[in-house]
């Protein structure tokens, strides 16, 4: 689970904001990926990183960006560099609605390479075989993410638009 950056547009590192429960968006994001199936979560964190409380659970694992600032894609690149498997999926902070539902259909989507798609629009999660890891960490950078990667390679769209719209969240709601 990428969440690394500083959250400009947010005013806050996203994973640093809190529910109306008072639970930060990491916390929320990494009950929904061990429920949802995922045996291990690696979170990449950067700003603020010393501040964000995770569940406590073995099958959680934190690592830090100190990158983070150069974008995107250096948070990728840590956290495929720390994944262990077969199978990565990769998903955001700022999508703290992501139901279960979404997270189950990619992993039980059984594909090498796939990726979320709502009403036809890419997003998150994707789901990245650990044959293209390298490839994928090796073709990122700035604040570019592995879109060209996945078109290039023949990525599956998987429909989740019936689930949930897709949206993550960059500003503040009002």
């Amino acid at each position: 689970m990428l969440a690394a950056g500083s959250g400009s547009r947010m005013g806050t590192p996203k994973a640093l904001v809190a529910t109306d429960s008072g639970e930060f968006w990491a916390a929320v994001a990494c009950r929904l990926l061990l429920e949802a199936g995922c045996a291990h979560v690696v979170v990449v964190l950067g700003a603020e990183a010393s501040r964000v409380v995770l569940p406590t659970d073995a099958a959680i694992t934190t690592v830090t960006n100190d990158d983070w600032p150069s974008g995107m894609a250096s948070s990728l690149r840590a956290g495929l560099a720390a994944a262990s498997g077969d199978l990565a999926l990769v998903t955001v902070v700022d999508m703290p609605e992501l139901p279960v539902s979404v997270v189950r259909r990619m992993i039980d989507a059984e594909a090498r390479l796939a990726r979320a798609v709502f009403d036809g629009r890419p997003g998150h999660p994707v789901l990245i075989g650990s044959e293209h890891w390298a490839a994928v960490a090796a073709s990122v950078s700035g604040d570019e993410g592995a879109r060209a990667y996945l078109d290039a390679h023949g990525v599956i769209a998987v429909e989740c638009g019936d689930l949930y719209d897709g949206h993550d969240i960059d500003v503040p709601r009002r």
